[in-house]
């Protein structure tokens, strides 16, 4: 008589993994015209106030633990109606803060374009400080570190972070693995969110970029689906 095999052990379960929402702030008069930098006093459009609500919007059903924003207002406007909504308060965090664009703050792109440094700006920011102000590295490594210290506050949570384009752009990049000096190639917009999902000893995934349409409840399923594809052994010849 053929004995029947033990079961299988069960697999282990899955780490516990942290999401965290990067949302750009929605538009502002100057969005596009004026390098604002970290210059309090400018608010949100009333095509932003409709892109604040339309995140709060996306985010119904997603159970979010935390609310953090840059100190500028017009980051701050953009995270109250997702506070509103889900009934969480909204912690300043200066980690999430803009660049400090130092004397080019409050410039006009236009004249910027002009100068000879805008093209380090353009192609080989990693080199780039900004004159009185903040180097594209640092920015990074602020953005960076105050990420990993929200997601050790909300191990295993989702969490929501309204920053500014170029900190985004440097926290994608980084999750990615892709060098600082092509941090450009990517496009954050106003009112977008970007998404990544971080595991204890593993690298981080990044499961959305400059997103501003669909609803972002489905995000854990998407998460569980990514850890356990990533666990996964490549066929040969992939």
């Amino acid at each position: 008589m053929t004995e029947t095999p033990p079961p299988a052990p069960a697999a282990p379960p899955a780490p516990p993994s942290t999401l965290l929402l990067l949302v750009r702030h929605g538009q502002t008069p100057t969005t596009g015209a004026v390098l604002p930098g970290r210059a309090g006093g400018l608010h949100l459009s009333d095509q932003g106030r409709v892109q604040a609500e339309r995140v709060a919007e996306r985010l119904a059903g997603l159970p979010v633990a935390g609310i953090y924003s840059s100190p500028l207002e017009r980051a701050r406007e953009t995270a109250e109606p997702t506070a509103a909504r889900t009934s969480l308060e909204v912690s300043e965090n200066a980690g999430l803060i803009e660049c400090d664009f130092g004397e080019w703050t409050g410039a006009a792109l236009t004249e910027l374009a002009g100068l000879p440094a805008w093209q380090t700006v353009q192609h080989t920011p990693s080199a780039f400080r900004f004159p009185g102000g903040e180097s594209f590295a640092q920015m990074q490594a602020r953005m960076v570190a105050t990420l990993e210290v929200l997601c050790t506050a909300h191990a295993g949570g989702v969490v929501v972070c309204f920053s500014h384009a170029d900190p985004i752009k440097a926290a994608v990049a980084h999750a990615l693995g892709t060098h600082l000096d092509l941090f450009q190639r990517i496009v954050i917009s106003p009112g977008s969110v970007s998404v990544i999902s971080y595991v204890q000893g593993q690298a981080p995934a990044v499961l959305m970029v400059n997103s501003t349409q669909e609803p972002l409840s489905g995000l854990r399923t998407a998460q569980t689906r990514s850890i356990a594809q990533r666990d996964e052994p490549c066929p040969p010849g992939s």
